[in-house]
């Protein structure tokens, strides 16, 4: 039962909400299709093996133009897995029932998850840039090109992941109520036609976020900034 603070249940001293439980659903749901669509592959590929490669095929394609073929061979795994967990974590918010059970709430709509995503990726981009240019190299860049950027550049960096965090969480949430109230208010129209949008909005912000975080890892491994 959930409880006041809005968790649904404890493990111990971790409170688990809607948004967690939600997150480990997609995150199951999505190793599952991975495995069913890539356990058994054809030359002669089936639907389900034709679905999977056109999205990575058209993912890696978006990627190679913005930062060219070798970077984004290097790491579309790790764009890809952000894109396509943020889209359906989006889209979740268009099904019958989402944010008004319990136990069934929009992912991105928590400002938690988005947090956590944002924190990933910020760990990420430092990881990667050090390990690519070494930690001489790159932390000679945050004083470029005077050492007295220093203190901006790293409010700049700091600011990212809250960015990142921030941008994602405040427009499904902001979708996700705006939609809720036409609801009751125009229980007919109104509401397919923002779910038509909707759909447009969800993938506009899973690209934009993986946009970024693509584009800061690309700026993390070039020595001149």
């Amino acid at each position: 039962m959930e409880g006041s603070s809005g968790a649904l249940f404890t493990i111990g001293p971790v409170e688990v909400s809607g948004a967690v439980v939600t997150t480990w659903v997609i995150m199951a749901l999505l190793a599952l299709t991975s495995w069913l669509a890539t356990r058994k592959l054809k030359d002669v590929p089936g639907p389900m093996q034709s679905a999977a490669e056109m999205a990575v095929g058209g993912l890696e394609n978006f990627f190679s133009g913005v930062l060219g073929k070798d970077m984004t061979r290097k790491y579309f795994p790790m764009f890809a897995t952000f894109f396509i967990f943020i889209i359906v974590s989006n889209y979740t918010g268009i099904l019958p029932g989402a944010g008004k059970y319990k136990g069934f709430s929009v992912p991105t709509a928590s400002l938690s998850v988005t947090a956590a995503l944002a924190l990933i990726a910020f760990t990420a981009i430092h990881t990667i840039g050090l390990k690519t240019v070494g930690w001489k190299a790159y932390l000679k860049s945050f004083i470029k090109p005077f050492i007295f950027m220093l203190p901006l550049n790293l409010i700049e960096q700091l600011v990212r992941p809250v960015s990142l965090a921030l941008r994602l969480f405040g427009n499904l949430y902001g979708e996700e109520s705006v939609t809720h109230q036409l609801y009751g208010i125009f229980p007919i129209v109104l509401p397919l036609i923002m779910n038509v949008l909707s759909l447009l909005l969800c993938f506009i912000q899973a690209m934009v976020f993986t946009l970024l975080f693509a584009i800061y890892i690309e700026e993390a491994t070039v020595e001149e900034h």
